[in-house]
């Protein structure tokens, strides 16, 4: 039969790709790409429809990514409540984790320098903005709050935002970093687990932070036991955990607390703190971090603190309210050094790869963390089991 030059021209180009030539975009990885993807689309409060959008041709400095799966946040369910951000119709997750199946001719290197290839699982991070505090160059100069993040980008005519779907575009910009020596689980615990490495990093700038420091631990959600972990594979063996579920208690113990208070057996702040002096041998706390969005708790905390002891407060990633404290009993008298932690840098994205590989070999049950798993079909459910505090982390595992 007679074939065009426009045919020819499509053969070869298929040949070369094939071996890995310079077409536009390599590849997939495994398998057909559909030619549509579903996504979880919040298009108002409390209503999740699951919507298909084509997927679109993939520049050549962009990645197409087939997501493995994606863990709950606080701000996902904040957002599903209440909308604070004002990003509905929105795609949302940003724990997500999946693997390259289609890359653009530019596409090499992950942001850390290692290299990437089809069938590589990735994490995302941050997609930089016009501004110059944020940098490759400078991982340390601000936190991702001055970048967008997948997951928490309204939606626009490419659809494929947030991790909650079947496949997201990541696009040229962005930073993503090859873990493919991760399993699922892990890999979905990575941005979580980031935010406790800064918030431990900004308590280190303090100097009181150190080995034998005796810690007390606020609030035993996902938060609070992962801070436990990661003071636990610094060498920090003095921890308290303080929550009012017992289930959660026991838990902070299996991540590495020495012991663990109940606020609920406690009747006013007097007695709690006595209790957690009790729980350190008659002593105050060195330092702690404040893991809860109870403005109550915020307060109760300075409680538990020794004269020139630390405070990290890391609980509040969406106002929550107003804190009462009293300046000269609580900070000035005692000479409190305290400090906020919000999200993290880059550079705490990269340490966290080390910090869950090095909780893995000192036995740390990290994956357990994940409680509840719902398919994308489900996530409605899933979001509710989130509000619900029914388990600790939800994802949503796509088959």
């Amino acid at each position: 039969m007679d074939i065009n030059s426009a045919q020819i021209e499509a053969i070869v180009k298929e040949v070369l790709s094939g071996l890995g030539g310079s077409s536009s975009s390599k590849p997939a990885a495994s398998g057909n790409i559909p030619a549509t993807s579903r996504v979880a689309m919040l298009t108002g409060i409390e209503k999740v429809e699951i919507k298909e959008y084509p997927i679109p041709e993939i520049g050549d400095d962009d990645i197409l990514v087939k997501v493995e799966g994606c863990g709950i946040c606080g701000t996902d369910a904040h957002e599903y409540k209440r909308d604070p951000f004002g990003l509905i119709p929105v795609v949302l997750g940003h724990e997500g984790t999946g693997e390259i199946v289609k890359m653009g001719k530019n596409v090499k290197k992950d942001s850390a320098g290692k290299p990437l290839n089809l069938g590589d699982k990735v994490v995302t991070c941050m997609i930089f903005k016009d501004n110059p505090d944020i940098t490759m160059f400078d991982l340390n100069k601000q936190n991702v709050g001055g970048a967008d993040v997948y997951g928490l980008l309204p939606d626009d005519e490419t659809h494929l935002n947030g991790w909650f779907a079947d496949y997201i575009v990541i696009r040229k910009g962005s930073t993503v970093f090859n873990v493919s020596d991760l399993n699922l689980d892990l890999r979905i615990l990575i941005e979580p687990c980031a935010v406790l490495i800064h918030a431990v990093e900004r308590a280190k700038t303090t100097g009181i932070l150190r080995f034998n420091s005796r810690v007390v631990v606020q609030g035993c959600g996902p938060i609070g036991l992962i801070c436990i972990a990661i003071l636990r594979t610094m060498g920090i063996e003095n921890i308290v955990a303080v929550d009012g579920e017992e289930k959660r208690l026991d838990f902070a113990k299996e991540m590495g607390a020495t012991t663990s208070v109940n606020f609920k057996n406690h009747s006013g702040i007097e007695a709690l703190a006595g209790a957690v002096k009790d729980a350190f041998g008659g002593y105050e706390a060195d330092f702690a971090f404040q893991c809860t969005g109870s403005p109550v708790a915020h307060s109760n905390v300075y409680k538990f603190i020794r004269n020139g002891g630390g405070l990290c407060e890391l609980g509040f990633f969406i106002n929550g309210g107003d804190a009462t404290i009293n300046p000269h009993f609580d900070l000035c008298s005692k000479e409190i050094t305290l400090v906020g932690s919000w999200v993290y840098t880059l550079r705490d994205y990269a340490t966290t790869f080390d910090f869950l590989k090095r909780a893995k070999g000192i036995g740390l049950p990290l994956e357990k963390l994940i409680t509840h798993k719902y398919p994308l079909s489900q996530i409605d459910e899933a979001y509710k089991t989130n509000i619900k505090m029914e388990g600790l982390k939800i994802a949503v595992i796509n088959e």
